[in-house]
């Protein structure tokens, strides 16, 4: 039996976005547990679809022992503030050193975290942390789909392994793929040969969902090179980055782990050759918000199930402020009556409807809170139908037994338009959001979901048609409308058309 230490420090990083990640969001409590050390982490995770929490679970039927560290995460924003990196990274750092002997080490870390000072968030983290235990102690890391891979991070890593679902319904299962990488090491069977290998393009957020191709057929075709290598290969990984960073090393990334390098570098060769073959396919229609609204309501009328659309630039998942109304605006120019949006992020006018009581009609000025150039609140008398205190259970396959706590919620209408108001930004990818306040998201006629991608886990199976919607937001989903200044020479902004 060993010793593993096990912690993680998670932090999607859109560089484009209007707020910074504080202290004070790392501590609190959201979809996913608040910062949570020592004795309270794993009972924190506990029962919770994180990627830490299935390698608890494989590591102790391995027969290891568990040394609890530090778990902490944050809703993805603009770069994580300086003071909240450092004490976080700190704290893990000191958990490390007063743990006594260890003899592995598994992170759950996202990929694509970028400081106020740092580029390579990840990176620095296993730098120091590595320099801690020295070059012996065997770490393994879990990843985020969306990870932008660095050097640094394959060099200082024994081994990354990344998400093979987008929308991310397999966190757990990959932690637990990290865990047993781990035991294997741990048990003479590594370390292993690595390889790193980048395609040329970046891969917008909207067409790297592995429910639809070309992703869905890439990572089919990763798991047949796995397989077909016999045991020569331990692990292949498609991180396909995280675009709305601008860092050097921005983009999607293959890693191999193989017996031999030439095992490794084969591999990952053939999957990079994959990648590079769909390169046109990663492309997709975006709707403009009236066009949208209009297709919606002709649809409707004869749908049976409810037409999904996706405010795809406002996903707090993806750095959004989950306050633009860009879309509702067209919702109501366009008479769309009966449809609901969510999850707007504005707990003023939460607090205010709470005040006035289900049923009370208010004069209130809705979303454009965030200070992103060019927007503005909504103004106009909202009825207040539903009110909810946030906190609540999540449903749906991708945060399954998730404690939401979302503050202050509530269902309001106006000009037979109902939205959706929380009090903390989540993206809307789980019904519980909507069942919260009343609606049962199934027997809508039009859904509008401030999500990008994983709204899909929950919502696609109930949908007669998803139109993604490019309405006013920070979470770009074509990224060469944005001005990149850091990126490395030779990288395409979007796909090449065939």
């Amino acid at each position: 039996m060993a010793r593993i230490a096990v912690g993680g420090f998670q932090h999607e990083t859109n560089t484009f976005a209007p707020l910074k990640a504080t202290w004070e969001m790392f501590e609190e409590t959201d979809g996913w547990p608040g910062l949570s050390r020592g004795r309270d982490l794993l009972p924190a995770i506990d029962g919770v679809h994180l990627p830490i929490t299935g390698a608890v679970e494989a590591l102790r039927a391995a027969g290891h022992e568990i040394v609890p560290l530090l778990w902490c995460s944050a809703t993805p924003s603009a770069h994580v503030m300086r003071d909240a990196y450092e004490r976080i990274v700190a704290m893990l750092l000191e958990d490390i050193a007063s743990a006594g002997k260890i003899d592995g080490i598994y992170l759950d870390l996202h990929g694509a975290m970028v400081a106020e000072h740092l580029e390579d968030g990840e990176g620095e983290v296993l730098r120091r942390v590595r320099a801690l235990v020295g070059a012996s102690v065997p770490i393994s890391v879990s990843l985020d789909l969306h990870a932008n891979v660095t050097e640094e991070m394959v060099a200082l890593a024994d081994v990354l392994d990344a998400y093979r679902t987008y929308p991310h319904v397999d966190m757990g299962e990959t932690g637990a793929r990290a865990a047993r990488h781990l035991d294997a090491i741990l048990r003479g069977q590594g370390p292993f040969h690595k390889a790193l290998r980048r395609p040329d393009f970046l891969i917008p957020l909207n067409w790297g969902c592995t429910l639809t191709e070309p992703a869905r057929g890439l990572y089919a075709e990763m798991e047949r090179l796995e397989r077909a290598a016999g045991g020569a290969v331990r692990t292949i990984s498609f991180a396909t980055g995280f675009p709305l960073a601008d860092i050097a090393e921005v983009g999607p990334a293959v890693m191999a782990y193989g017996r031999t390098r030439a095992d490794a570098e084969a591999a990952a060769d053939a999957m990079l050759k994959a990648i590079q073959n769909q390169e046109a396919a990663f492309a997709g229609r975006l709707w403009q918000p009236g066009d949208a609204v209009d297709e919606a309501m002709r649809r409707a009328r004869t749908a049976r199930r409810p037409v999904v659309l996706a405010d795809t630039q406002d996903n707090s998942g993806g750095g959004g402020p989950s306050d633009t109304t860009g879309l509702l605006e067209a919702l109501i120019a366009g008479g769309a009556r009966g449809a609901v949006l969510g999850l707007l992020n504005d707990p003023e006018v939460a607090l205010q409807a709470h005040a006035a009581g289900e049923g009370a009609t208010i004069r209130a000025a809705l979303g454009g809170k965030s200070g992103m150039p060019g927007h503005r609140p909504l103004g106009g008398d909202y009825k207040v139908l539903k009110l909810g205190d946030g906190r609540f259970t999540a449903t749906g396959p991708m945060w399954l037994g998730a404690r939401m706590d979302l503050g202050p919620m509530a269902l309001l209408e106006i000009q037979g338009v109902r939205v959706a108001v929380g009090s903390r930004m989540q993206q809307a990818a789980d019904q519980s959001i909507f069942r919260h306040l009343g609606v049962e998201p199934a027997r809508e006629s039009i859904l509008v979901l401030k999500s990008s991608v994983h709204f899909r886990a929950d919502f696609q199976p109930i949908a007669e048609e998803i139109l993604m919607v490019e309405a006013p937001g920070p979470c770009y989903a074509d990224p060469s409308k944005l001005t990149f200044r850091n990126i490395r020479p030779g990288i395409r902004l979007k796909p090449r058309p065939g």
